[in-house]
């Protein structure tokens, strides 16, 4: 009997595959890529075409090795990696370590992890394919030239521990500039005036002043908004013109891979990151129960809104089943990809119609059911006909002036009856958002019928123009797809980078340049002006297509590259002023010498020294509102020399600090107040931070004693009111709600409080 070995990354993907495939395969994982360009080094010789210098990955060697012995004893073997250019990738540097004849290496794709799914990957064998890897080999070159000789000129003239990136400084560089558009802003006056109406049957109803006869105006001024106002309650208020039309609401695309990161941001506040870590579970599959473990949806990377055609078929006979005939259109819906799509993969959808959310709600966590059910829901719906609204527009008569009100009522509900149309429609279920986002339910009523004022009557209301928006997540990522930067594998990647190098912080959802942010931005546009241009790296990413396709060298376009950006490195060596230099005169006395302080950069961002340096060594914080902060006093003493512990922020958050530095450079985590509650420890608990900045609480003789306590949620002094612990875990925030959880071993107590308003 033949045995044949099958490599993919993933064991849970293994697992699953395992099941379909039975006892003649052997499925192994390899636990994402096994080859590298090393660390300590470039890796690149740029003399030499280019050539990388790939090394195996630091603990993968165990991996290959049992590779190899399974593939020694295999008549086949299947490389069947992620189905995109870093899965290539992988595929590629696999086959160059394995010791097997070519002829019995295969490349095979699965673009859905299901038994039909398998099977017609398994019996579709290709070569690899070696642009698709070229392509990614020079994407990663690319990355690699720039991040390493960029971030030597960063260390140096900026601060240590800096670095930079082809894409990601770009998209450091939108957050700054729409920084930049919102501080240089200026609000414009404008008059809003509506007016509260009745007719002879209810409901009450409010308009919104339209302008004159002729034209539709604009109210600048309060003495314009004013007359009108007094003209429109001296009017006779009559129903001048009603229009009454259909309006159809097509249904929405399946998803790609950003409209799916950009509505889980909108529906949930999902990162990016997160939204991907749980579509590559769903696609690697869930125990489901009877059926064992099914991938749920298709493959996660696309750009493409192409769906196949057993699909499309499945869906539409799903579709005629439960919601009717008179759902289905008559064809299937066809949806066009962007121009700049590889259109490699289905667009993302449910693998099987036989698996509702409701159905294998019990099998998925509340995350997994969430992104589930908007990729269910998108699918499904894109299958069925438009919605359909009876809208009708009223115009008013008010003397000279006009004003006009529109509603909409839901006629025939087409894909609407599928979705949460909360989130995906933004018509109200009585009325519709008119040009002026006004929404009404209307009453019946007839052309020259008399209205007459009611509650407030006529309103002038002073407002003014918003500056932008600040981007989300969400609409990062739509500015990145819109401007061709990145494709659908480097979303995620991109916004969690720029966050983990804090050039850019997250607050309510919303994306600001941190001060480092803007700093780096400045100079590398000066210095770098090409690398971080938005339309040269847009260019930049069709050039790799080309790579793919075939009709570009990847040795030609990194050479191209190349020429040019070592010259404006050396230049930049050169010219790029030096952060660590700057002084900036301020009228802060030092309170120690006496003398001037002056304004200086360090590793932890704007600081003041004395100007005395280095005879007096005096230091001063400068605070987020760009003042001196003073020297907070705590209620605690160093253990170390007995003076008072001050308060002080750092790189990775508040810390206390010795006020005996230099002489005594004791420091401390920042405490709770609350003792460590593991029976015979004497420590406290105090905040502490991973090395990738997510901060949990642990025990104050964690690196003393025995002592191991650690909880990821902040504790509070709150009784539990069960066993009578000193405190309890809270997870969340008060102005969102929050969770309290007793973390005593067999208490269960758990209290939610609600959001504030």
């Amino acid at each position: 009997m033949s045995k044949s070995l099958v490599i993919v990354e993933s064991p849970a993907k293994a697992r699953t595959i395992r099941k379909y495939l039975g006892a003649s395969y052997t499925v192994k994982a390899s636990l994402g890529h096994v080859k590298d360009l090393p660390k300590s080094k470039m890796g690149v010789a740029v003399d030499k075409d280019f050539s990388p210098e790939y090394r195996v990955i630091p603990g993968k060697s165990k991996i290959l090795n049992e590779l190899k012995k399974y593939a020694k004893t295999s008549d086949n073997i299947y490389l069947a990696l992620d189905p995109d250019r870093e899965g290539e990738a992988i595929a590629w540097h696999i086959y160059e370590e394995l010791d097997a004849a070519p002829d019995k290496i295969h490349r095979v794709l699965f673009n859905e992890i299901t038994k039909k799914g398998v099977f017609e990957g398994i019996n579709n064998p290709h070569p690899i394919d070696i642009k698709r890897f070229e392509s990614q080999q020079a994407r990663r070159i690319l990355d690699r030239l720039v991040g390493y000789e960029i971030s030597p000129v960063l260390w140096k003239k900026v601060r240590r521990g800096l670095s930079a990136g082809r894409v990601q400084s770009v998209a450091v560089r939108l957050v700054v500039d729409k920084e930049k558009d919102i501080e240089a802003f200026e609000p414009k006056e404008y008059w809003k005036i509506s007016a509260d109406l009745k007719a002879s049957l209810p409901p009450e109803f409010t308009a919104r002043y339209h302008g004159t006869d002729t034209k539709k105006i604009e109210v600048n001024d309060g003495v314009t908004a004013n007359t009108i106002k007094s003209e429109i309650e001296a009017a006779t208020l009559k129903v001048s013109q009603i229009d009454r039309k259909e309006r159809k609401r097509a249904p929405l695309p399946p998803f790609i891979t950003s409209r799916l990161q950009q509505e889980m941001a909108k529906r949930y506040r999902f990162t990016a990151k997160r939204t991907m870590m749980i579509a590559q579970q769903l696609y690697e599959g869930i125990d489901v129960g009877g059926d064992g473990t099914v991938g749920l949806i298709t493959y996660m990377r696309t750009d493409s809104v192409r769906l196949s055609d057993d699909a499309i078929n499945e869906v539409r006979d799903y579709i005629s089943s439960k919601y009717g005939e008179d759902q289905l259109p008559a064809k299937p819906n066809v949806y066009k990809s962007k121009k700049s799509a590889q259109d490699a993969h289905e667009a993302i959808r449910v693998t099987s119609t036989q698996y509702p959310p409701e159905k294998v709600a019990g099998y998925l966590t509340k995350d997994q059911l969430k992104l589930y059910s908007v990729v269910w829901e998108r699918f499904v719906s894109c299958q069925m006909l438009p919605a359909v609204f009876d809208q009708t527009v009223v115009k008013i008569e008010a003397g000279r002036h006009f004003l006009r009100v529109s509603g909409s009522v839901l006629k025939f509900p087409g894909w609407l009856a599928v979705v949460d149309q909360q989130n995906a429609a933004p018509l109200a279920k009585n009325g519709s958002k008119d040009d002026d986002d006004s929404a009404a339910e209307l009453p019946v009523m007839n052309e020259g019928d008399i209205l007459t004022l009611c509650n407030n009557g006529v309103m002038a209301e002073q407002k003014f123009t918003q500056p932008p928006a600040r981007f989300t997540e969400g609409t990062l990522i739509r500015e990145l797809e819109e401007r061709g930067i990145g494709r659908p594998s480097t979303y995620a990647t991109i916004l969690s980078t720029i966050q983990d190098r804090n050039y850019v912080e997250k607050d309510e959802g919303r994306l600001y340049p941190s001060e480092l942010g803007v700093i780096v931005t400045k100079r590398l546009v000066a210095h770098f002006p090409r690398i971080l241009d938005v339309d040269f790296t847009a260019s930049m990413e069709e050039s790799l297509d080309k790579v793919e396709e075939g009709s570009q060298d990847w040795v030609a376009l990194l050479s191209e590259f190349y020429s040019p950006f070592k010259d404006e490195v050396s230049a930049a060596f050169k010219n790029m002023e030096d952060m660590r230099s700057l002084t900036k005169e301020t009228d802060e006395v030092c309170e120690k010498c006496g003398q001037q302080m002056v304004e200086k950069w360090g590793r932890n961002g704007r600081f003041l020294a004395c100007s005395a340096y280095p005879k007096c060594k005096s230091t001063k914080e400068i605070g987020t509102d760009g003042k001196p902060q003073e020297e907070v006093k705590v209620d605690v003493l160093c253990d170390i020399c007995g003076k008072d512990m001050l308060l002080k922020r750092g790189r990775f958050g508040s810390f206390l600090a010795c006020s005996g530095y230099p002489d005594c450079k004791n420091t401390r985590s920042m405490p709770t107040g609350i003792n460590c509650p593991k029976p015979g420890c004497s420590g406290e608990l105090v905040e502490r931070r991973t090395k990738k900045g997510r901060i949990f609480y642990g025990c104050s003789e964690f690196n003393k004693t025995a002592c191991d306590f650690v909880i990821w949620g902040k504790p509070v002094k709150e009784e539990c009111p069960l066993c009578k612990a000193q405190f309890l875990m809270a997870t969340g925030s008060k102005k969102k709600g929050r969770t309290l959880k007793c973390v005593s071993e067999g208490c269960s107590y758990t209290k939610t409080e609600a959001e504030e308003v």
